[in-house]
């Protein structure tokens, strides 16, 4: 059977649940997973460890499927790009490190848009150079 094309709302669908996945774990509102978890009073104990594990399952799902893609060279390509990125909004005064929310905010969003080039790389590669991955093979 052969798969969708995939396309630019392939690839925002897996940037959007990137970022819940990310925010849900952490974000500067204070409603995110490490606050829930962060006093760990033993209050909603069983549930804390549920939504922990499930968190944890999304992230192997993705950091697996990044690593598998771009690879760790990959990875630190991604990070010095984005480090560059964020590193020339300072100079230009777009982004104050005095303002550490907004900086947070950033970081999230980067650390989620990584997540999701990583979840989607091997189509972009497939697409723009024919060669599949052993995994996108049918019989």
């Amino acid at each position: 059977m052969a798969l969708p094309a995939f396309s630019a709302g392939s690839f925002l669908v897996r940037w959007v649940i990137a970022l819940a996945l990310v925010f849900a774990t952490f974000n500067p509102t204070g409603y995110s997973f490490f606050h829930w978890v962060a006093g760990m009073n033993g209050d909603n104990l069983p549930l804390k460890v549920l939504a922990g594990i499930v968190l944890a399952i999304l992230y192997v799902i993705f950091l697996r499927a990044t690593f598998r893609s771009i690879g760790p060279i990959g990875m630190a390509l991604a990070a010095a790009l984005f480090g560059a990125i964020l590193w020339v909004a300072i100079d230009l005064g777009l982004l104050s490190l005095s303002e550490p929310s907004a900086f947070a905010w950033v970081v999230l969003v980067i650390l989620a848009t990584v997540l999701a080039i990583g979840i989607s790389w091997s189509h972009v590669r497939r697409r723009v150079t024919g060669q599949a991955d052993m995994d996108d093979v049918d019989e």
